[in-house]
């Protein structure tokens, strides 16, 4: 694996891992390139919709945890599989998809959100 590619899943861990936990303007101002295409219908493009969308997660819900459980890079993009626990116990099963430029800045989000079932008809587990 290369230095850029270890260098892209670091950044990509850290910057969700810092947005998440309440600081979207600092993971923004670190990580992020000069635009921020969001695939999420739920948060506005740009970086101010990231922002925006984060700070009020933050306010609302400042006890949630994250687990990063896989993290994978190739070319451009990095994944993250995260277990998410929020308040009352409600718990969700996370697939993150960042596109970095040649700079090694994030461009671009998409992602994949399931609440974990409480039984399997297959009995693997969501992590």
């Amino acid at each position: 694996m290369t230095t850029q590619l270890k260098q892209n899943k670091a950044n990509a861990v850290a910057f969700y891992q810092m947005a998440y936990l309440g600081e979207p303007a600092k993971a923004v101002e670190m990580f992020v390139g000069d635009e921020y295409i969001q695939h999420n219908p739920l948060v506005a493009n740009g970086l101010q919709g990231f922002i925006d969308y984060f700070d009020e997660m933050q306010r609302d819900y400042p006890d949630k945890q994250i687990e990063f459980l896989r993290c994978i890079a190739e070319g451009d993009m990095v994944a993250l599989h995260t277990h998410q626990i929020w308040p009352g116990n409600d718990q969700y099963v996370t697939m993150d998809f960042f596109r970095f430029d040649e700079h090694g800045k994030i461009v671009e989000h998409w992602d994949s959100i399931q609440e974990v079932p409480e039984g399997s008809a297959n009995g693997n587990s969501m992590f």
